[in-house]
């Protein structure tokens, strides 16, 4: 199988008179997000690992979207969920299997998935707790399970996204093959889950190495097993001159460190299929200088857009860089900050980046925004979240309507 498309896709490469198009027709700020490049990074994860051996499950949470959910499905990807809700959204995309990752579950995620089983879907229960297990039991659930292992390694982008090392995530590793053989009793257990974390690029391979290596040696001592999932958090390249990863490479190192086991290898990637495939439009609505200029003379400026922290919160919440570009005109360049309308400091998309001076009514577009972006957006200052249309071979199609003032109010109630 060989994969498609290229192996990285730069916000250099959308069209600015199509996006243009469609933030006339739809407004901004608004998501684009491609389908056909979920495709091609879909066929280019199962062509590195070789589904013949490896199951490939899509990290739900990157972008639930029911477009997306749909497109991911035909293409063979299986659907790993953190909620309930993802869950629900899932199957009612199409999917008649899926995994339940519970981290710390409230009460009304585990009834809502375990009626969804009840219901005749095919649910594996992944836990990464005592207290997960015993709450399944009472609820009489004998179905298949995971159990999720703390490996004491991590790796990511950022501290926040760094999952393996910390106690929130699995059941300490030297107490997971106890676990394992109690739970065999009552349940269906089919394999041992662990994950590093989001965003893991190739200098923290050596993390990830680690994690499975361990894994593979725990699976060999607890005896048969269905699969090892050992996560996903396959970064992409978010600046414009970083390499994209080596997929490939990845999946001979992972497969090597496992080594032998009676089992499946999984793997969980999320944002690698969908990061590159959407990009944020956001209209320049205030431009002012700021009184000093920089070493070379220039005077910065910033520019205020129509999007915020509210519509993609990565940089606010990671530092996180997104490239961005005017797609208005090509001008002299002069060093920008981007600023949204919300009342924090915080809400800057970049400070002082260089690029072509900005005017008022100048459109932008931020690339890489198609994983984390939607999900993570909130109606924090009362502010509705974006519209999001989809791209599909030749056409376009509106995915989500714009939220309006009245729907932030539609669940209050009156005195």
């Amino acid at each position: 199988m060989e994969a498609a498309g290229p192996a990285v896709r730069r916000l250099a490469d959308w069209s600015a008179a199509d996006l243009a198009d469609l933030a006339e027709e739809y407004g901004t700020p608004l998501y684009v997000t491609d389908l056909d490049r979920v495709r091609e990074n879909a066929e280019r994860l199962r062509a590195a690992f070789d589904v013949g051996d490896t199951e490939v499950r899509y990290a739900v949470k990157a972008h639930t979207g029911r477009a997306v959910l749909e497109t991911v499905r035909e293409a063979g990807l299986g659907a790993e969920c953190a909620s309930a809700g993802e869950v629900v959204r899932a199957l009612d995309a199409g999917y008649d299997a899926v995994q339940y990752t519970a981290v710390n579950p409230p009460a009304e995620d585990l009834d809502i998935v375990l009626d969804r089983w009840r219901d005749g879907a095919t649910v594996t229960v992944v836990a990464g707790a005592h207290d997960t297990v015993a709450r399944l039991r009472e609820r009489g659930f004998d179905g298949q399970l995971a159990i999720r292992v703390n490996p004491g390694v991590g790796a990511g982008h950022h501290e926040k996204v760094t999952t393996g090392g910390h106690a929130k995530f699995g059941v300490p590793y030297d107490r997971a093959a106890d676990l394992v053989a109690d739970a065999r009793a009552d349940f269906d257990v089919v394999g041992i889950h662990a994950h590093a974390g989001s965003g893991i690029s190739g200098d923290d391979l050596d993390a990830h190495r680690e994690l499975v290596s361990r894994m593979g040696e725990l699976a060999r001592a607890v005896g048969p097993l269905e699969f090892v999932d050992v996560g996903g958090g396959f970064g992409v390249p978010y600046h414009e001159d970083e390499s994209p990863l080596d997929l490939a490479a990845v999946a001979e190192a992972t497969r090597e460190a496992l080594g032998p086991v009676d089992a499946t290898l999984a793997v969980e990637p999320g944002r690698y299929l969908v990061a590159d495939a959407g990009v944020l439009l956001t209209r320049v609505n205030t431009v002012k200088a700021v009184e000093d200029a920089d070493a070379s003379g220039a005077v910065p400026v910033v520019a205020g857009v129509d999007a915020g922290m509210t519509t993609l919160l990565r940089p606010a919440m990671y530092d996180a860089y997104h490239a961005i570009r005017n797609l208005t005109e090509e001008r002299p360049e002069r060093p920008v900050t981007v600023a949204g309308p919300v009342c924090e400091t915080a809400d800057l998309f970049c400070e002082e980046r260089p690029m072509p001076a900005p005017r008022r009514g100048d459109l932008l577009a931020i690339g890489n925004a198609g994983a984390y972006g939607y999900e993570m957006a909130s109606t924090y200052n009362s502010r509705p979240r974006p519209a999001e249309v989809v791209r599909d071979g030749d056409g376009t199609r509106l995915a989500r309507e714009r939220e309006t003032l009245a729907d932030l109010t539609a669940l209050e109630v009156e005195r």
